[in-house]
Parts: C-alpha cells; structure tokens; sequence
C-alpha cells in the first residue's frame, strides 16, 4: 500500500521533545495521572535532598503538603550551586529544573532512587503549574519561579540568609491530574521504609492541607533492619519464637554490602522484603542467597546434633520460611535489575555472597542460642509435616 493510497505521509508525524514531551505523555515518565503518579512527584524532588542527608552533607528532609495544594521540599544542605553552568547562560539550579537528566547523581551503591525511574526534577517542573525554589547558600537567599517547565523570573537575591538549604515547592497542573490529591499514608509508608534502610536518615512528613486535620510524622531509626523486622512483627500481631539474628558486611566479590536482619514468630506467613539500593524487589539473587544460607546452617545445625540422619535429605530453601520475618537489603556499585518494573535484582554474584554470609552469621547464633535453635527446628519439622 503506497502512502498516498492511505493518506499517511512524513508530514503527518509529529515529533515532540522537553516539556511538550512530558506533559503529552506524562504516563510515560511518571507511570499515571492519578494519586500514583503525584506521588511519584514528590519522590523525585526529595530523591536530591535524600541523597544529600546520605552523603553527609545534610541533615534532614522536610516534606510537607502545603494548604493550597502544593508540595514542599526542603533540607538543610549546602543549598543548589546557583553559579553559571559552562557558557550557557543559564545557573545550575536552573538547568537542574529545566532540562532532562540534568544533575550529578550518585552512582554508586550510597546513592538510593525514591521513585521507579529517577527521571528527575525538570519532569515534575514540567506537569506543575508552577513551581519555586529558594536557596540559601553562603549567607544569601536566592529565589526563582517556574511555570509548566520554564522559568518565569530570572534568579533574583533576595536578602541575607540564616543557615543553608534549599526548599522546592510545586504545584501539581490540574489540567493533567484533574481532582486527585496525594496520599499521606502512602508518602508516609515510602518514607518511612528508607529511613529503616537507611540509618540515620530522618525524614519528617506534615500534612497541612486541612489545618483541623493537620497530621505529621517523623522517621529516624537508629537500628536498621532490625527495626524493620519489629515493625513487619509488630503489624502481624505475631508473638517472636526467637531474637532477631542481624548483620551486616562488605563483600568486594558483589562489589557492595549487605544488610540482614531476621526471626521466626507464630505466623504461619512468610514475610521477607528485600530491597537492592534501597528499591524494593519482588525477588532476585540476594533473596535466592538469603534462603540458601539459613537452609545450609539450619541443615548444618541439625546433622551435627544428629537431629538428621543420614537418610534425610537437607533441609530445602522452601522449607525454612514459615514464620520467618526477614528484611534482606544490598547496596551494589553496579545493580542489574531485570523485569518489566525493574524489581528483580539479577547480580549473579549477589546469591553467593548473601548466602555465605547468612549461613555463617545464622551457625554462629544457633551454636550460642540452643533453645532458640531448637524451636527454629521444631518449627521446620512441624511446618513440613503439614505440608506433606
């Protein structure tokens, strides 16, 4: 068929880029026009200040949903450079808000991405109304405004500043996301889980949009894993059949450390989360290598108590997980992820070294906890004699 005999030509393609891009197909960056892709929003701009509170350079993240429909972010950091880049004319704040993947980034394992994707602030300044950032950066206060992708005013000082940090606030446009609003609960439960995964990180979430409902809530803790595992417990409502068995280490084999925290409780529920850079996973090697390693020292365990005999078989990775609240987290240089949401962690090497690690960390605590140890394989034995 020739395209005259269709009516199809090149002149009827129509090539968009930047911001018309986006706001064309914002599902395509943002994964939806609704409460999900908001939130995806506020990932993006906190994505810059978390990660400065991980380098060090900063010491809190303040998240808040302001009474007229917007988002602030804000941290005490350094404040963004708001010198010129190269010879382009524009600052660096600027072309971090307008222009594609523009930014340093981390890129290696102390660097975590909030969202799906990490598409970046200038994606969210594009679906916004307007946006503003203040910066304050060696005793000044430096403004500037955007709208729909642009900025509206150039970056102006605007008097002396106490301290330093910069503060984004933006202004979802309703013409794309018509009447949805952002979940506090969701924002919350994201936030929440990477300051588990992240020692240290605090992060505080103010809901201001109903000032009689007004809610806040502040996340900071001090142990980890092993805080996550109490909460996933705690949730359940499950008495603990034993302590919490944590560590962590560096493997320079996977080219990265790993975090483990686990126990066995009354559930009959599996309940393993497991996080690669601190995303969460569905699955992959280091879940794969966390299972192999409690098989291999609870199976260890046994046969030198002679609990197995040499006719029973090893206790299988699919035996051991009845009861178990783990929380398995990797930090990689190189992270391979697979699948269609990017939440499988492919590293080869990863299963290897989490297994070892887990079963030496796990052979170690039986030999020093036998009565826990011994309700750990009562518990196996019972859970395979109900599913036989």
């Amino acid at each position: 068929m020739t395209e005259d005999a269709n009516g199809y030509d090149a002149g009827q393609i129509q090539v968009l880029e930047g911001r018309e891009a986006i706001r064309k197909r914002p599902g395509m960056y943002i994964g939806s026009t609704g409460e999900r892709g908001l939130r995806h929003m506020v990932f993006e701009i906190a994505d810059r200040a978390v990660n400065e509170v991980l380098a060090g350079l900063a010491g809190r993240v303040a998240v808040t949903l302001t009474p007229d429909g917007g988002v602030c972010v804000a941290d005490d950091g350094p404040g963004i450079l708001v010198s010129e880049v190269g010879s382009t004319g524009s600052t660096f704040l600027e072309a971090l808000l307008t222009r594609t993947w523009a930014g340093t980034g981390t890129g290696d394992r102390n660097g975590v991405t909030l969202g799906c994707c990490g598409v970046g602030p200038f994606v969210v300044n594009a679906l916004s109304r307007r946006m503003t950032a203040e910066v304050r950066r060696e005793g000044v206060r430096w403004v500037q405004e955007y709208a729909r992708g642009m900025a509206v005013s150039p970056l102006t000082e605007a008097g002396p500043a106490a301290g330093s940090g910069t503060a984004i606030v933006f202004w979802p446009d309703s013409d794309i996301f018509g009447t949805a609003e952002f979940s506090f609960d969701e924002l919350a439960e994201r936030f929440r889980e990477l300051a588990l995964l992240n020692k240290g990180l605090a992060i505080s979430l103010t809901d201001r949009r109903r000032p009689v409902e007004c809610r806040a809530a502040r996340f900071q803790y001090p142990c980890g894993a092993r805080d996550f595992v109490k909460l996933l417990d705690s949730r359940a409502a499950v008495p603990a059949i034993t302590d919490i068995v944590g560590f962590e280490c560096e493997d320079p084999r996977m080219a990265g450390t790993m975090e483990v925290a686990f126990r066995w409780s009354g559930s009959r529920e599996e309940r393993v989360r497991s996080f690669a850079n601190s995303r969460p996973t569905a699955r992959g090697t280091h879940t794969m290598g966390f299972r192999d390693g409690v098989a291999a020292a609870v199976t260890t365990y046994a046969r030198e108590r002679r609990l197995l005999t040499a006719t029973h078989p090893d206790f299988s990775a699919d035996r051991i997980g009845e009861g178990l609240t783990a929380v398995v987290a990797v930090r990689l240089d190189d992270p391979e992820f697979h699948g269609s949401m990017l939440d499988v962690l492919g590293n080869a090497t990863v299963r290897a070294c989490v297994g070892q690690a887990v079963q030496e960390h796990l052979g170690r605590w039986l030999e020093k906890h036998p009565e826990q140890a011994g309700a750990v394989l009562d518990r196996i034995v019972q859970a395979a004699r109900r599913n036989r």
